[in-house]
């Protein structure tokens, strides 16, 4: 590939890259060969400082070419519960930071090649991985949900094996820090004290910096990050999402949606709903989730624990957890319900919803844009017109007695109607990325015509907004279509 000149702005050293090898290194990519653009994010590109539309520089860039070579850093983690040892960035290389009027933006890109944390892999990422990726990243980011973005895909005929024969892809990773659970756990196991010490004044001082004035900065930094992760938790429940992979090495110190493997998004409401084939157990299931943040948060406390050493104060601030979760989910869901004062009923009303879709497998996102998008009235009137797609049966007894419930509660309510219609239809989304449209766009994509891709991601940019001519796009998949079984290679 003929060398271009370098794109600006140019890239600076992030910050953790001080920290003394073999925490952080410094390692060439190995690019892709005949790279191609697969989708440009032209909605984020200019607040990144960047041009609108993909240029021939910024491909030769993020297709793994680089004049210098960019970072790596070691983390660790639990896996599925379990202390899996160093990890680190196998597969991700870090180009540097932009600065914005946002503050300093890490783009990373994944899939570049072998790092010293590759381990047994190959450093490559595949076509249908990173479309998922890309696609997700932007979806969360349209429901207004913190995450990591995506700014490119990059694609490429070069041959990689999964399960099947399949060609490679990097997607570019957009975050203030792509610091992880993991990166503090891994310190701290292996008794690197200092480094320990200068991560957290480095994550301190450029996330933390309210922290810094307390009697105990650390703890202080833990609570934050517990309350962080708790709100988080609480979106994902609110919008139906399931990661399927929430270890600790997939957990941001930043509260952001980090990792995006063998995700998913309800469809037919079910509590126990697995999206990762893979978790028999059904560690990470939809319901276990909330869970799952808080035992994260153990973990990360326990890491921590060599720069607070007090475990009451640890005990306590875990302690805040469940209340801190319970407030934003009952907060989130009194949203998507219309519902802006507080009642003691709430709570039973929104169980007793949760129940009968549970019963009816009921179309989770499906239904609450159903009954935002009610004429003014019909919610006060305890009415449900839904399309059969949604399976809500509203002559059942059980469905009729929840209408009215819903219907009395919504009349306390002191605004008019329409302004309830329009807070509801701010909260619920007309479309999440199902996982059919995802392997429509992929299927697509492997053939290699990426309109889909492109429009598809500016509508979930936009899932809140009406787009007429992709009204399928919002329903489930056709009945008897194949279900989709979805692994960490996903």
């Amino acid at each position: 590939m003929t060398a271009l000149p370098e794109a600006d702005p140019p890239f600076r050293a992030p910050r953790w890259s001080v920290l003394p090898a073999p925490q952080a290194v410094r390692v060439f990519m190995q690019p892709l060969p005949q790279p191609a653009w697969g989708d440009w994010n032209e909605a984020l590109a200019p607040a990144l400082g960047l041009p609108a539309l993909p240029t021939p520089q910024w491909l030769h860039r993020l297709s793994g070419q680089a004049t210098a070579p960019p970072w790596c850093s070691a983390y660790a983690g639990h896996q599925f519960g379990v202390w899996a040892g160093v990890l680190g960035d196998g597969r991700a290389h870090t180009l540097g930071c932009l600065h914005t009027e946002q503050g300093p933006q890490e783009i990373q890109l994944k899939g570049a090649g072998l790092t010293p944390f590759s381990r047994m892999g190959d450093g490559r990422a595949v076509l249908r991985s990173s479309v998922r990726e890309y696609l997700c990243s932007e979806a969360l980011a349209g429901l207004g949900i913190p995450t990591t973005r995506a700014l490119a895909l990059v694609r490429s005929p070069l041959p990689v094996q999964r399960e099947t024969r399949e060609t490679a892809a990097i997607v570019t990773r957009v975050a203030p820090s792509f610091i992880r659970f993991g990166h503090f756990e891994h310190l701290s196991h292996h008794g690197h004290r200092d480094a320990l010490q200068q991560l957290f004044s480095l994550v301190l001082e450029d996330f933390f910096p309210t922290c810094a004035a307390q009697a105990q900065p650390a703890l202080a930094m833990l609570h934050q990050v517990i309350e962080r992760t708790a709100r988080l938790m609480a979106y994902w429940q609110c919008v139906g999402f399931c990661h399927g992979v929430m270890n600790t090495d997939n957990m941001s110190i930043l509260g952001l949606t980090l990792d995006y493997g063998p995700f998913g998004f309800l469809e037919a409401y079910d509590a126990r709903h697995l999206c990762n084939h893979s978790d028999r157990g059904g560690r990470y299931a939809y319901d276990q989730q909330p869970l799952m943040g808080w035992w994260n948060c153990g973990a990360l406390a326990s890491a921590l624990q060599p720069l607070i050493r007090d475990e009451q104060a640890i005990e306590n601030a875990l302690e805040r957890f469940e209340p801190l979760y319970e407030r934003n989910l009952l907060e989130g869901f009194r949203a998507k319900l219309g519902w802006q004062s507080a009642q003691e009923e709430d709570a039973l009303l929104i169980q007793q919803l949760l129940a009968l879709m549970q019963r009816d497998g009921v179309d989770f996102t499906g239904f609450f844009r159903a009954l935002s998008a009610q004429e003014p009235g019909l919610h006060r009137a305890a009415r449900l017109h839904a399309p059969a797609w949604v399976g809500v049966d509203s002559k059942d007894p059980d469905w009729d007695r929840w209408l009215r419930a819903y219907g009395r509660r919504s009349a306390q309510e002191p605004s008019h109607p329409e302004q309830q219609r329009e807070a509801m239809l701010r909260v619920n989304p007309k479309y999440v990325l199902r996982n059919h449209l995802a392997q429509e766009v992929i299927e697509a994509a492997q053939g290699g015509d990426f309109r889909a891709l492109h429009q598809l991601r500016q509508v979930l940019q936009h899932p809140f907004e009406e787009h007429p001519a992709w009204d399928h796009w919002a329903q489930p998949a056709a009945p008897g279509s194949p279900r989709l079984c979805v692994s960490c290679s996903s």
